[in-house]
Formats: structure tokens, sequence, C-alpha cells
């Protein structure tokens, strides 16, 4: 799909969808779980490991976001991509707790790496040539791309791993590793240049202490990333971690777990390549927290449905995933005051994400060895909508606020200061409601 008419623009973009398609194609993701029960680990085991998977990740989140951002995003997405090759030869040859500890250990290493620097690459790059405005599409057509694989693999990897059992893991690091050579072949950001004597960031502690100071400059960016918790903590939880007990819990066989999921990534590719239909009407921040709500809903109701209905839900769970996950990524990268630290900012906004991630599978894995999965489906759902309807509040009071600070602003003698805040007030209005396409102001 042509984006542009500029050839370089055009390879990038196409070498962007294709790292992104394979490093995602996660082939063991819809039997993950029952191949561990196979092992004979328990809930407990299992879901521990993930708990510890998402807390290495928020450990390795900002040092890894900061070593984007002073040498280079395309070195990271191909050390992420180096990562994930080992990673998944790891359960081949030792099919253990030890194994899948060290797996997702490393798993945690290689998403760190290509986290916050993917989106950082595209981002810089379109802006480099003076195409912002194809960021929002780009980013969502690349993630309907990159679900294609997971829809044609996934409905027979059950078979897969009848025939052989580690065969959805060393399938997967193959993927991996023509991951590696597309982040190979990806150009250079034209005039980014990250040495120390250009002013990137020139220590670690320089780093940080810059990220922090951007995102102290703006509330509005710090209001997006508690947005996203509940958004990213719900898709993750859903479709990684609960989807699997879910079905079980229906009495489905675990050959059709792949069929599922497979039909859930249509609906999720649908929603990703069309983000800016609801956006246009309702604006980004407001069409996150309405597609965050009815993914909660969506999950409450399963409690008291068949199965059929189930993948109904589903379904509906994974299309407002597809919409929101694209129009999420914008706001923040367009709420960012310095683009120096876009990489560690962005790494920060995963870290909250995983942070909950990791109590929340801590909290699934007890609910599970009771037996009251329909109890944490209806609690999650409660508390989701109940906090996107705190921070609907904390936005309108942001905002009344910002209005009551420029109005007084703009009665003073100097006009030209009242002009500045004026403008400045417009500009936030139009970041807040996902209208700014171009770079984010240097300080909010």
């Amino acid at each position: 799909m042509a984006l542009s008419t500029n050839p370089a623009i055009t390879r990038a973009i196409r070498l962007t969808f294709g790292f992104q398609f394979f490093f995602g194609l996660l082939l063991w993701v819809p039997i993950f779980y029952a191949y561990q029960k196979q092992l004979g680990m328990s809930d407990a085991e299992i879901f521990g490991i993930q708990s510890v998977y998402y807390i290495a990740f928020c450990l390795l989140e900002i040092p890894t976001g900061m070593v984007a951002d002073r040498f280079d995003y395309r070195t990271s997405l191909v050390s992420g991509a180096g990562v994930l090759v080992a990673a998944n030869l790891v359960p081949v040859f030792l099919g253990s707790y030890t194994g899948f500890l060290v797996h997702f250990l490393l798993i945690a290493l290689a998403r760190s790496l290509i986290s916050g620097a993917q989106s950082a690459y595209l981002y810089e790059f379109l802006h480099a040539h003076d195409a912002g405005h194809l960021y929002l599409k780009a980013e969502g057509v690349g993630r309907s791309y990159s679900l294609v694989g997971k829809i044609v693999f996934w409905p027979v990897i059950g078979l897969l791993m009848q025939w052989n059992t580690p065969s959805p893991y060393w399938l997967t690091a193959i993927n991996a590793g023509i991951a590696v050579v597309l982040a190979l072949k990806l150009p250079p950001i034209p005039g980014w240049t990250p040495t120390v004597g250009n002013g990137r960031t020139a220590t670690v502690l320089a780093g940080v202490s810059g990220a922090f100071s951007a995102l102290g400059r703006s509330r509005w960016l710090l209001l997006l990333m508690v947005q996203g918790v509940a958004m990213f903590t719900l898709v993750r939880i859903a479709q990684v971690n609960l989807f699997q007990p879910i079905l079980e819990g229906k009495d489905l066989s675990v050959t059709w777990f792949g069929s599922v999921l497979a039909a859930m990534t249509v609906f999720e590719a649908l929603g990703a390549a069309r983000p800016h239909l609801l956006r246009r009407k309702v604006g980004a921040a407001r069409s996150v927290f309405l597609l965050t709500i009815v993914m909660a809903a969506s999950l409450g109701l399963i409690v008291l449905v068949g199965p059929v209905v189930t993948v109904v839900l589903l379904c509906a769970f994974a299309v407002s995933s597809g919409v929101s996950f694209p129009i999420q990524k914008q706001l923040l990268n367009d709420a960012i005051p310095d683009s120096r630290y876009r990489a560690t900012l962005l790494s920060m906004e995963s870290i909250i994400d995983r942070a909950v991630c990791a109590v929340v599978a801590v909290a699934l894995g007890a609910y599970l060895a009771r037996g009251r999965l329909d109890e944490f489906l209806v609690t999650s759902a409660v508390v989701t909508c109940a906090l996107m309807g705190l921070l609907g509040v904390l936005l309108v009071v942001f905002r009344r606020r910002r209005s009551t600070r420029t109005t007084a602003t703009t009665t003073t003698p100097d006009r030209a200061t009242a002009d500045k805040a004026t403008d400045n007030a417009t500009t936030d209005k139009a970041v807040a409601d996902g209208a700014v396409t171009d770079r984010a102001p240097a300080d909010r």
C-alpha cells in the first residue's frame, strides 16, 4: 500500500511494516498456556512467570529507551529482533519452568528494545521528510498488516503442536531472524545524528533528567499515559493471559483456540486499518475513552453467555483494541514536548503499562487457582469503567483550568504576550483533540 509518492518514504514505511509483521508473529501465543500445562506446570507457576516478565520489562524499559535515544533507533530494532531469536529457541531445548522463565525474560528484553524505538523511528523519519501527516495512517495500516500472519497461521498452530510440540517456537525464531534482516535495511533518519556533540543525551543521568523534565512540562502527556494503562492492560491480559482460560471455561477444545484467536485478529486488523473514522467523529482522546469502556464491558458480559456469544464478544473486544492503539500512539507522540527524549518517554509509558500488568497477572493466577475467573472478569470491567470515569472528570478539569489561565493571560497589556498565549492554548487543544499531526511544541 503506497502511502506516499516519495520513494524514500515508501521504502521506509514498507520496511517498517515488514519488521512489525515478522517481529510480532509470535506463533506460540494461542497454545503456550496449554503447552506449559502439558509439561506439568501449575497455574501459579505459569502466571508467576508472567508477572516476572512484566516486572523485567519495567526494569528494562527506560535503559533501553535511552540507548535508542542516545545511539540509534535502528540499532535498538536490530538488537531486539536478535534477542527474540534466542528467546524462542530456549523452550525448544529446555522445556521446563526454568526454560520458560528464561524465555520470557528474553522476550521482555527484546520487546523493551523495540517498544519505544519502533514508533519513534517511524514518527521521526516521516517528520524529517515533512510527511508527519502520514503517521496515523501508517501506524494503523502497519498494525493491521502485522496481524495478517496471525490470521493465517494461528488456526493451524494446534495441529502443528500435535505434529511437533515445540514447532511454534522454532518457527517464531525464524520469523525473528527475518525481522533482523529488515531492520538492517531501514534507512537512516535525515539529519538525525545521535552523538554527544550535537545535543543528544550526553549521559544516562542526563537522559533520565531530560525525560522527566519533559514529562513535567506536559500534564496532558501524563494524563494520556495514565489513560493508556487501562487500555493496554485490558488488551494484554485478555489476549495473552485470559484468552485461553476463558475458552477452557466455555468447554472449547484447544484445537479451536488458534481459530478463535485468528477470528479476533481479523477484527482487530479491520479496526487498526481505519482508526481515523471514529477519531473524526468524536475526537482522539474521547475515542480512546469510549473504546476502553467497550472493551471492559465485553469482558464483563462474557460471564453471562455461552461459547458462541463469548467468541462474538471477544471479536468486539478485538475490533475496539484495533481502532484504539493507533490513535493512542499518535496522541502520545504529538504530546511529547521534546523529541530528543521520545523513545525514553514512550518507554516510560510502557513501564506504567507493564507494572500494572504484573500486578494483574498475579491477581489473575490467584483467582484462577480458586476457580473464580468470572469474578475476575466482572471486577476488571467495573474497575476499568470507574477509572475511565475518573480520568474523564480530570480531563474536563484540566481543560477548564487551562482555559481560565488563557483568559487571564489575554487580558494583560502586552498584546504580543496575549497573542502568544492564545496560540499556545489553541495548539494544546488541538493536540488534546488529536488534530495536530506535526511536531508537538517544544514546551507545553
